[in-house]
């Protein structure tokens, strides 16, 4: 997604109890490395190496909670990658624009990039849409992915068979940018199924490369987000949910991308029995925040983005 970030603290310690245990591990009982692809919810560090959207990161209040300090993350401490790595005992996963040598990320790589979509960019040109945060969609980013494993002087197929793959979150900003440009929420559902194969056929890519274990998040619940609480406000009571305060409609919309994607992951499983596809289910992880955000020592409703700055359509919060 775009720079807009669900609460970061608790949710990737209930991802990273709640998932990973289904993995199918390596031999030596544990993953030896991470390759993460996707946008600003596991950016750490590309997009502010990049400039443009991900200059927002290099400032504060971002960082501030765990490294005092900015490091291109969308947070204001850890990312979801983050608490997966420290899960796993490896190390936090170093953003590939970072430089060095292939043996330098031998334990792993983060090619996300904040403002990053599934579909590459002139898929929303041919629709009038203007998608400006970066050209590092998921396809420029696979590539990046096997420029590095040329340069490994280990074996690739013993790297990727230990190697734990995160794929996204990605495909949120392929519809921030319709959604905020004004596109009817019916059109905006077509994309749906490009952006679902996008995915798929990165999943695939990967798995010809010799990936064994993926890792695969769904999108999360849009009708939360302050940004489109704002934009899509409406008068009528029953466009929200009365217990989190949500836009119904929108989230709707993502249970549909959610559902296209577990439909397709389901397929790739039973291609590639070989292979272990999880899914990440980011959606009730996030809303269970919104139902009951005490018990999560939260205190907070839903509610708009209150920056003046945000009545400009290309700010958000």
């Amino acid at each position: 997604m775009a720079p807009i970030v669900p609460p970061p603290r608790l949710l990737p310690l209930v991802l990273v109890i709640a998932i990973l245990p289904g993995a199918r591990r390596p031999a030596s009982g544990c993953f030896t490395a991470i390759f993460s692809f996707g946008d600003s919810i596991a950016d750490t560090g590309n997009a502010i190496r990049l400039g443009s959207l991900g200059a927002s990161s290099g400032s504060p209040p971002y960082g501030h909670t765990f490294f005092d300090r900015p490091t291109g993350r969308f947070s204001d401490g850890r990312v979801i990658i983050d608490f997966i790595a420290q899960g796993l005992g490896l190390p936090l996963v170093r953003p590939y624009l970072d430089g060095g040598s292939g043996d330098d990320f031998r334990q792993g790589a983060n090619f996300a990039v904040g403002g990053a979509t599934a579909l590459d960019l002139d898929f929303f040109s041919s629709k009038g849409i203007q998608a400006s945060w970066t050209d590092r969609s998921l396809r420029v980013q696979i590539e990046s992915f096997k420029q590095l494993l040329s340069s490994l002087s280990s074996d690739t197929k013993e790297v990727l068979n230990s190697s734990l793959i995160l794929m996204g979150e990605i495909g949120g900003n392929d519809y921030n940018h319709p959604f905020f440009q004004g596109i009817h929420a019916d059109e905006v559902r077509t994309f749906v199924p490009s952006v679902i194969g996008a995915i798929s056929s990165a999943i695939t890519e990967l798995i010809q490369l010799g990936v064994r274990t993926l890792l695969v998040p769904g999108n999360f619940p849009i009708g939360c987000i302050p940004a489109y609480l704002d934009v899509f406000q409406s008068k009528n009571v029953e466009d929200y949910d009365s217990q989190t305060g949500c836009i119904k409609w929108l989230n709707e919309f993502s249970e549909y991308h959610n559902r296209l994607l577990q439909d397709e992951l389901d397929r790739l499983r039973k291609l590639h029995t070989h292979v272990t596809i999880i899914y990440a289910n980011y959606y009730d992880a996030t809303i269970s925040f919104f139902r009951a955000p005490q018990l999560f020592g939260m205190f907070f409703l839903c509610q708009k983005c209150t920056n003046p700055s945000f009545k400009r359509k290309e700010k958000y919060c």
